[in-house]
């Protein structure tokens, strides 16, 4: 059995402590590894990745995350990643890694995603550039996400994103905003991959669970709705 934890949206500010910390620091007896799905900071500036760094750094489990839109805002996400990177937690977009485990190999792939909604409420690349360009990122999106699993050598596969690849784990949140949520395009993606578990953040009044088309689980984690450190997930129980 491998147990992976998972959390997002936990929004650090360049002055502030993930205040549930100190439930980390126990995380070994409880997990494998831990997931981190996005918006870490508020605005993505370089004070705040440090604080990132410091918060999610040094846990008896390895940590793999990828960013979310908060994370891009101040226009550096690349340098955010690697300030992360430098703290040894391992950053994701459009690439995957592979962690040995007691139960087994887990495979990671993750990309940050993008919105363009669901099946009879999806967007569509046709008519003004801007929309077209909308659409094409979340396509774009999700095709790395799948190139990413299908490289996977693993017993076990994760896909890790911040935008929700279902509409189900978004329930709470108001319908007219499910098109900047998520996208269709990444529930594809997964189902294509033969992916065992699919883990995101970003709706932060959103339900915890969830599945895609092809029935893959998935999960909102979210911190403002798990009200907790993390979740643990397991796979191969």
């Amino acid at each position: 059995m491998i147990r992976i934890a998972a959390v997002g949206d936990v929004h650090l500010g360049s002055e502030g402590r993930f205040h549930r910390r100190p439930e980390l620091d126990r995380l070994g007896e409880h997990a494998d590894l831990l997931l981190l799905a996005g918006d870490l900071s508020n605005f993505g500036r370089d004070d705040e990745a440090r604080v990132v760094a410091r918060e999610f750094s040094g846990l008896p489990v390895p940590v793999v995350a990828v960013l979310g839109n908060h994370d891009h805002h101040a226009g550096r996400p690349e340098e955010f990643a690697e300030v992360l990177r430098d703290a040894g937690i391992t950053v994701l977009e459009g690439r995957s890694t592979a962690i040995d485990t007691p139960g087994g190999r887990v495979g990671i792939a993750g990309v940050k995603g993008f919105g363009g909604g669901f099946l009879g409420g999806e967007g569509s690349a046709f008519g003004e550039a801007e929309m077209k360009a909308f659409i094409g990122h979340s396509r774009e999106s999700a095709e790395a996400l799948e190139n990413a699993l299908h490289a996977l050598d693993a017993d076990h596969r994760v896909a890790l994103t911040h935008y929700a690849p279902c509409p189900d784990t978004l329930e709470g949140e108001p319908a007219e905003l499910f098109p900047f949520l998520g996208s269709q395009y990444l529930a594809a993606a997964i189902d294509a991959g033969r992916v065992d578990l699919a883990v995101h953040g970003h709706a932060h009044h959103g339900s915890e669970f969830g599945a895609t088309p092809g029935g893959v689980p998935v999960r909102n984690v979210a911190e403002p709705v798990l009200g907790a450190a993390y979740r643990v997930y397991h796979l191969g129980a």
